[in-house]
């Protein structure tokens, strides 16, 4: 619920104040997945938030699923080494449907995951210096800004490209 504070303007001489609820234990975490397109000249952004909850292995294999409808074709997840990515129902899952393969990043890789650009992005720019005091409101505009994104592609493409990972795009 704390805001990432970058910069703040006040009149000469007034100190920006930013308020904020201090002690709150409540938070936003999101899933999501960036997807490069079999003709690789397209990305698309499929995330989901979820309000006071970690992302857990529960809710990992939830967002495969869903994802596995969306795509309707064979797919790898390149992951970091979350222990809900590690999870036993994660492995059963991936059993279960074997044209969905699984990549692991090296331990302690951010750099080399494209997604962490994208929250990067997020928590920097259009989430930066907001002291939402409400969880659900929280929750509705990080979902908002990331539909935004959704309509970036050459933003999208960039956070791939960015990564020294081999993935190529068009």
């Amino acid at each position: 619920m704390a805001p990432l504070v970058r910069r703040g303007w006040a009149p000469r001489g007034e100190t920006p104040i930013i308020r904020q609820r201090t002690r709150s234990h409540r938070k936003v975490s999101v899933i999501g997945a960036l997807c490069v397109a079999p003709e690789r000249d397209r990305v698309r952004l499929y995330f989901r938030p979820h309000r006071n909850a970690n992302v857990n292995a529960r809710r990992t294999v939830a967002f495969l699923g869903q994802l596995d409808r969306q795509l309707g074709a064979p797919f790898a997840v390149v992951w970091d080494r979350l222990q809900a990515h590690r999870a036993i129902a994660v492995r059963d899952f991936l059993a279960e449907h074997p044209h969905v393969r699984r990549v692991f990043l090296p331990p302690y890789a951010p750099e080399l995951n494209p997604i962490e650009y994208l929250w990067g992005h997020l928590k920097t720019n259009p989430l930066a210096n907001l002291a939402i005091p409400d969880v659900d409101e929280l929750a509705d505009v990080a979902r908002s800004h990331a539909r935004s994104l959704q309509h970036r592609s050459d933003l999208l493409k960039s956070f791939i490209r960015h990564s020294p990972l081999s993935l190529r795009l068009k």
